[in-house]
């Protein structure tokens, strides 16, 4: 993202406009003034100006009213001890990430779609003022109404964590769904075609993780990335994904690997040993199937959503018939697969994971 510098004579005015309705206040401030104006020294101000993403951009005088009242705020959170500085700078990365991708998205795809010039002769950007001006309360309501939401759940996960460690370092199940020959796709179809493909993939991922409880940590084109409190969770979205691409036609072939483990979680994304087995898992298993590590497996039993092996099911049901009970109802099935070694993380024993025959 970059700071529009002072204007001079070869800006457009109506660029300018623009600018103006969307910051809701005109340029007055050097970066200089904007933090002897929030009390900030300018290397703290910097500091949080380059988190959020923006360009350095000397002493031009490009920044507003609204720019000061940021630094004003973050620097009031960091004094009144409610955050570290390190971690208020945390904030500002994260949210300018977050709102950066978001606004790109909302240029490219969005507003791009609805600006086409009505009548020849008008540019771009005589039609997108009107209409940024009609849109831009509602997505600001919006945007901040799911923001709401999502903390709203996140908390939640938070209150219901074991301990403090459980908040950052926690046991999850992770999976990556990726797209088979996704690499010979890009040589074979054309842009518009790649991007309406990997758009439908991501949707479709993103609809089914969160329908079925999980949570989409992020996506790669050709990749999704995903975790869930519950391996049974995860392990339907699993299937799901997979029963899903395999009835579209349009779609390649997936395959999915999930491991299950402690995770740290910072700034939205996971990290850990956990989440480099579920990408290697991934990477070994057979097209439009799910490869599970032992840990994940042992949670499936443990939980009663899928048995240790079939000999052991029909032990169980042998057993529920005699005593004239209903037999246990499994959901997955879990066949072990050959040890094999894989890089960086030594042997390992994946469990093909399935539906029970008898799952409906």
């Amino acid at each position: 993202m970059d700071l529009q510098a002072e204007p001079d004579s070869g800006e457009d005015p109506l660029a300018l406009r623009l600018e103006g309705l969307i910051l809701g206040a005109e340029r007055r401030y050097t970066p200089f003034q904007a933090a002897r104006s929030a009390g900030v020294s300018m290397e703290l101000a910097s500091r949080f100006w380059r988190a959020m993403g923006f360009a350095d951009i000397g002493q031009a005088k490009a920044l507003t009213e609204a720019d000061v009242l940021a630094l004003r705020r973050l620097a009031g959170l960091v004094e009144a001890g409610l955050l570290s500085e390190a971690m208020a700078v945390q904030v500002a990365r994260s949210t300018g990430q977050t709102t950066a991708r978001l606004a790109e998205w909302q240029i490219d795809s969005f507003l791009e779609g609805l600006t086409e010039p009505p009548e020849p002769g008008m540019t771009r950007t005589e039609v997108t003022y009107p209409l940024m001006e009609l849109l831009l309360p509602e997505l600001e309501e919006f945007l901040v109404y799911v923001w709401r939401r999502q903390l709203a759940a996140a908390t939640g996960r938070v209150v219901q964590a074991a301990d403090d460690e459980e908040m950052v370092d926690r046991r999850l199940a992770v999976g990556f769904a990726d797209l088979v020959g996704f690499t010979r796709l890009t040589r074979r179809m054309e842009e518009e075609e790649l991007g309406e493909l990997v758009e439908a993939f991501e949707t479709t991922a993103a609809d089914l993780v969160a329908a079925h409880g999980g949570r989409l940590i992020k996506t790669l084109g050709d990749e999704v990335l995903y975790s869930a409190d519950d391996a049974g969770v995860a392990a339907e979205i699993a299937l799901r994904l997979i029963e899903t691409m395999a009835n579209d036609e349009t779609m390649p072939e997936l395959r999915v690997g999930i491991a299950f483990g402690t995770v740290t979680t910072r700034m939205g994304d996971v990290f850990g040993t956990t989440v480099n087995l579920a990408s290697r898992l991934t990477s070994i298993a057979p097209r439009d199937a799910v490869l599970v590590d032992g840990a994940f497996a042992e949670e499936l039993t443990r939980t009663g959503d899928a048995p240790a092996s079939e000999a052991e099911a029909a032990e169980a049901a042998s057993a529920a018939e005699k005593e004239g009970e209903e037999p246990p109802s499994y959901r997955f099935a879990l066949q072990p697969m050959w040890q094999r070694p894989v890089r960086g993380l030594g042997v390992i024993e994946p469990w093909l994971l399935a539906r029970r025959a008898d799952e409906t």
